[in-house]
């Protein structure tokens, strides 16, 4: 078997990868930035390029005080987000005043079989300082012969002042390619925030 090294001995001084290094790139694709949207849709860069894409939430702020955010699969370059879901969804959470912590499976925001859009976290709060942050994973999604996994981790000022921290994973069954995604409030639009996309290489 043939070792590969580095080109110098210390980490610090690495100035190149050896040659038979390759992948663990993230990758932009795009940036959208909301105000007052409604939706947030991505509609391209998603396709066979990359087998895993990941979707990056800075501060995403809602216009409406305790509305959940949630996402959609789209087999139809985003003509239609309906694609069917098997999921799975729980929480943890700790009250600012100390008063309440836990963690808990919440079947309230899971789906089986269903269509409509998936809960990424609980209701968001609509203070000017709340806003929510984390990422989505999406693996595969041009295979035409699995079904589609994803799981996401997001971060929250809860309406009611909570740190409340969402994981969600499921599945898109379909062995139709997935080539769009949005992501909306469930009440309310998006007041701001940003939402990259990256292609894992």
């Amino acid at each position: 078997m043939a070792l590969n090294f580095a080109n110098n001995n210390s980490l610090s001084a690495i100035t190149s990868k050896p040659s038979g290094l390759s992948g663990g790139s993230m990758n932009l694709i795009s940036t959208q930035t909301a105000s007052s949207s409604s939706t947030i849709s991505f509609t391209s860069g998603i396709d066979s390029t990359y087998d895993e894409y990941v979707f990056k939430f800075y501060n995403i702020h809602p216009a409406t005080d305790n509305t959940n955010f949630t996402f959609n699969l789209s087999a139809d370059g985003g003509s239609n987000y309906n694609v069917t879901k098997t999921t799975t969804f729980f929480n943890a959470y700790h009250k600012e005043d100390d008063s309440d912590a836990g963690i808990t499976y919440d079947g309230s925001r899971d789906l089986a079989q269903g269509t409509g859009f998936q809960p990424l976290s609980h209701g968001a709060g609509n203070d000017n300082d709340q806003n929510l942050g984390g990422t989505l994973y999406l693996f595969n999604p041009s295979s035409t012969t699995f079904v589609k996994h994803f799981m996401a981790t997001i971060n929250l000022n809860e309406f009611r002042d909570y740190c409340n921290t969402g994981f969600t994973a499921g599945y898109g069954n379909t062995t139709s390619a997935v080539n769009a995604v949005q992501f909306k409030y469930a009440s309310g639009n998006i007041d701001s925030g940003v939402i990259k996309l990256y292609g894992i290489s």
